[in-house]
């Protein structure tokens, strides 16, 4: 199939399926006489792992990581599992950075709960003078 069906299947931009390609984690695919890109199952299926690994925050390191496991299955999987838990400490960490964020949010909400003429805005006044 063509880089357009591809990418409408696989629900990825005719540009990300390009850059993947140019970063070396899709295979480069076969072309035609027009010179058209013509993908195959396997495409479809490097693709598909791609998109997940993206949807779950995966770096493109890690993804290239994982996939050169993928290329060598009957060894130990103890650094694909060290690659997933150093990138749940990483979502951990965002997790609370989040948190600390929001909770200064709400403090600096609390400081105008009422409706005040913007001179009197203790929101601003705390973004002006923390």
């Amino acid at each position: 199939m063509k880089i357009g069906a591809l990418a409408k299947q696989i629900g990825l931009s005719v540009q990300t399926i390009r850059f993947y390609e140019q970063e070396g984690l899709v295979s480069v695919p076969q072309r035609t006489e027009g010179n058209y890109r013509l993908y195959d199952a396997e495409s479809l299926r490097q693709l598909g792992f791609i998109k997940q690994c993206r949807n779950l925050g995966l770096t493109l390191d890690e993804i290239r990581e994982l996939i050169k496991h993928q290329a060598t299955p009957e060894e130990a999987c103890g650094e694909i599992n060290h690659i997933v838990d150093a990138h749940v400490q990483e979502v951990d960490a965002r997790i609370a950075e989040l948190t600390a964020l929001r909770d200064q949010l709400v403090r600096l909400r609390i400081r105008c709960n009422s409706s005040r003429a913007v001179k009197d805005c203790g929101i601003l006044k705390a973004l002006t003078n923390p």
